[in-house]
């Protein structure tokens, strides 16, 4: 969609060496630069920007880094590098607020069952950190409450999927009847229908009815929440079309 800038083709080239990087050197990346659970002991502050940039899989970056190409060089011609740069980070930054927020709930409602069983949080954290689960937690509360707050503690967060919510938002703000498809769906429809309607269908109804995917779908409500909400002060405000450069 236009020719390629220059801050999205450097936020494409460290996208691209950091899965290299990750091909390298497997568990150790995941470790350092995925973003843990805060109460996980491998959590680390810089984790909130470096998840960002690393990905599980080839199909992961492909469609992440074909979006950032397709629809971040229209917005930073508009918006000049650092405007365009502060809108990906904060719908990122977005993106695992929501995750880790909603995370919480599992987490908090399978320590509140162990500890009303009379187990201490500590003890639980402990256990969690060692890898050595209690079986007894089991008998104390149920299964699937457990299964879950271990789920959460035990996974990390990662991809640049929340900023591109964002920027997929932002696109279908500044040009809503662009018509866009899907490669399986060869029909053209407006961004201003297509990108919510993507979000209700994947996220919200696909997301909520399919919770064990291994998909982050509240990471992408986030960072498209945080895109939304910026586009419209930004719209209220005239800030739409006005550069930082």
């Amino acid at each position: 969609m236009g020719r390629m800038t220059e801050t999205v083709k450097h936020l494409l080239i460290i996208n691209v060496i950091m899965f290299f990087a990750t091909q390298l050197y497997g568990d150790q990346m995941y470790q350092w630069m995925s973003l843990w659970f805060p109460e996980n002991p491998n959590f680390e502050w810089w984790q909130t920007i470096s998840h960002m940039f690393m990905h599980g899989s080839f199909m992961h970056i492909l469609f992440n880094m074909y979006a950032l190409w397709a629809f971040g060089p229209l917005l930073e011609r508009m918006w000049g590098r650092n405007k365009f740069l502060f809108f990906y980070f904060s719908a990122g930054v977005g993106a695992f607020l929501l995750h880790i927020g909603v995370s919480y709930i599992p987490f908090n409602e399978g320590i509140s069952a162990l500890e009303g069983a009379g187990f201490a949080k500590t003890q639980i954290l402990d256990t969690l950190a060692n890898g050595q689960y209690n079986t007894g937690w089991y008998t104390v509360a149920p299964k699937n409450v457990i299964d879950k707050m271990i789920m959460v503690y035990n996974t990390p967060m990662l991809g640049a999927s929340g900023a591109i919510y964002g920027v997929l938002v932002a696109f279908a703000f500044m040009f809503p009847n662009a018509e866009l498809m899907l490669l399986f769906l060869p029909v053209p429809i407006k961004a201003k229908y297509f990108v919510p309607g993507w979000i209700l269908l994947y996220d919200v109804i696909y997301g909520f009815a399919n919770p064990n995917d291994n998909v982050a779908h509240f990471a992408h409500i986030g960072g498209a929440l945080i895109g939304f909400i910026m586009m419209s002060y930004w719209k209220k405000n005239q800030f739409n079309n006005k550069r930082w450069d």
